[in-house]
């Protein structure tokens, strides 16, 4: 058995993992822990942490979680680029599961991405448009971001360098390097990811829709199951699902 504790537990995918725990019989989840609670105190009875609550509170959890060694699955987005390398150095102490999206479908979706990236090659113009339920505090999402990445490492470039957040006035042609990021938001929906290969007489389309955060849950669940297996460092649900 698999001993779980849940940080943002209150938050809309924390409510969901407690639903969705019962279905994994493997994993028990012995603490929910939210803003105001102490985690220090409740760690001695967990394997691992499942973090999905907030990217400004992700690296004092994982550095809780180095004290204690304590392995980690983290689902929370928007980390910055020094929360990011904390996060890296922190696995080099404890097995530590990064990912944008826990989903297995987004998980085939990476992948695709890089097949087709690899396989159309330069000829094609990139752009991802995503769409997420109206509360969404982060844009792009880090599903996208992570769909950027992929498409920019297919054709070694600095993900950082390509990539156009949305277009606005008279901006001229498209460049060819571009990889454009287009983020809308509204209503409830729960996450809609699309990547676009435009050629010339042709369009390739990939595309997955969530219509419930219980994927997303069910992937945590496992990831959790998996990374308490595993030595130090820093692994993604393409390890989780044996996709490298």
């Amino acid at each position: 058995m698999t001993n779980i504790i849940l940080t943002g537990s209150k938050g809309r995918m924390g409510r969901t993992l407690v639903a969705c725990a019962p279905v994994h019989p493997d994993l028990r989840i012995v603490g929910q822990i939210d803003q105001g609670d102490d985690l220090r105190s409740a760690l001695a009875a967990a394997d691992v942490v499942i973090d999905f609550s907030s990217h400004e509170a992700t690296p004092g959890i994982a550095a809780l979680c180095a004290e204690h060694n304590k392995a980690m699955v983290i689902g929370t987005t928007g980390h910055s680029k020094e929360d990011r390398s904390r996060l890296t150095r922190l696995s080099s102490r404890i097995p530590m599961v990064l990912s944008s999206n826990f989903s297995t479908g987004v998980n085939a979706l990476f992948w695709l991405t890089r097949k087709a990236a690899e396989i159309l090659g330069p000829g094609f113009d990139l752009e991802i448009v995503e769409m997420h339920h109206r509360l969404k505090r982060d844009a792009p999402s880090g599903t996208a971001r992570r769909l950027a990445e992929i498409l920019a490492a297919a054709r070694q470039q600095q993900a950082e360098q390509v990539i156009r957040h949305g277009r606005a006035g008279l901006v001229g042609e498209r460049a060819a390097e571009e990889i454009g990021v287009h983020s809308v938001r509204g209503g409830d929906v729960v996450g809609d990811h699309t990547v676009i290969f435009a050629g010339v007489g042709e369009r390739v389309e990939l595309a997955h829709k969530a219509s419930s955060r219980e994927t997303f849950a069910h992937g945590a669940l496992r990831a959790a199951g998996w990374v308490v297996r595993q030595p130090p460092g820093l692994y993604d649900m393409q390890d989780v699902l044996g996709l490298r």
